[in-house]
């Protein structure tokens, strides 16, 4: 069996630097899906990783969607190509909401197949995929009024993606937090935020009830200035190995139980950084929908610990 790697549009490039650097081969590409015979690792690059796919003919329409309903119920249609064909198979499967999403909600939980049409009589299909979305994307009920930029969309999928947000009682670290995108949505969580950056929070950020702002830099913080935190966030624009270092010394601390990080490239992709970040012991490190030529870095404990 075969393993894909799907990922998002414009940024294949970067996918397959990784996937070599892994001594993955990629034998076949479906445009973004990129196909291996190799044991499937685990892709940062990548918005959804098909695991132990199958190849099956495709005799008729009936034929194929009763083949997949046989697997199990929910399937996600990839069709760059064939795509009236592969719709036809799709409209004969039960049906699965593409509702968008009212955070904070976690992501779905039932398993989600991925298929897609090779050839008009050829199909790639695996029951057991890494993202709980339709080719690893999703959108929410966006709030197009509180925050004063759109990157709290990045933080809303990746507490989505955790199934974990902080609440009341617990206390958060925004570094390189202005306008405050993050800190509006953490101080909407209840929780009681710092918020660190030279320059100002937008006032309406500032006004919201347990967020408090410290003019100083992230990268001149002294964790012991600031004391245990249940989480360190940060969509700092700096190199990602300057931020893997500022990240290693608030672990060796040992103040902080959970990180949300974005890590931006700017120019070529610094894979060797990124890799760096993925080692950490409990690392998730990943290409959500709502970045750009970034990734985002998560390591959660679990609650009490």
């Amino acid at each position: 069996m075969s393993t894909a790697y799907l990922t998002a549009d414009g940024f294949e490039a970067q996918l397959r630097e990784e996937l070599k650097r892994a001594g993955i081969v990629v034998s076949t590409a479906h445009d973004r899906l990129l196909i291996s015979e190799q044991p499937a690792i685990a892709a940062a690059w990548a918005t959804n990783i098909w695991h132990d796919c199958i190849e099956w003919p495709v005799e008729s329409i009936g034929n194929a969607a009763k083949a997949l309903r046989g697997l199990q119920r929910n399937w996600a249609m990839y069709a760059p190509l064939h795509h009236r064909r592969a719709a036809l198979i799709q409209e004969r499967l039960p049906h699965v909401s593409a509702k968008p999403i009212v955070f904070p909600a976690p992501a779905p939980t039932a398993p989600l197949g991925s298929w897609t049409l090779l050839a008009p009589d050829m199909m790639l299909a695996a029951a057991h995929c890494s993202a709980p979305f339709p080719n690893g994307e999703v959108s929410f009920v966006e709030d197009r009024e509180g925050p004063p930029n759109r990157a709290y969309l990045k933080l809303w999928e990746a507490l989505v993606r955790l199934r974990r947000f902080p609440g009341p009682g617990e206390r958060c670290l925004d570094l390189g937090a202005s306008p405050g995108g993050w800190t509006y949505v953490l101080g909407k969580l209840g929780a009681e935020v710092i918020a660190i950056d030279k320059a100002a929070l937008d006032p309406r950020v500032a006004a919201l009830p347990g967020v408090s702002w410290r003019g100083e830099s992230a990268f001149a913080l002294e964790p012991e200035s600031v004391g245990p935190v249940d989480w360190l966030f940060s969509d700092i624009i700096c190199y990602p190995a300057r931020l893997l270092r500022l990240v290693e010394r608030w672990r060796a601390s040992g103040l902080v139980r959970n990180f949300v990080c974005t890590l931006k490239f700017q120019g070529g992709t610094d894979h060797e950084s990124a890799e760096a970040f993925a080692a950490l012991p409990g690392a998730q490190v990943l290409h959500l929908h709502h970045n750009k030529h970034e990734l985002t870095f998560m390591l959660s404990s679990a609650p009490g610990t």
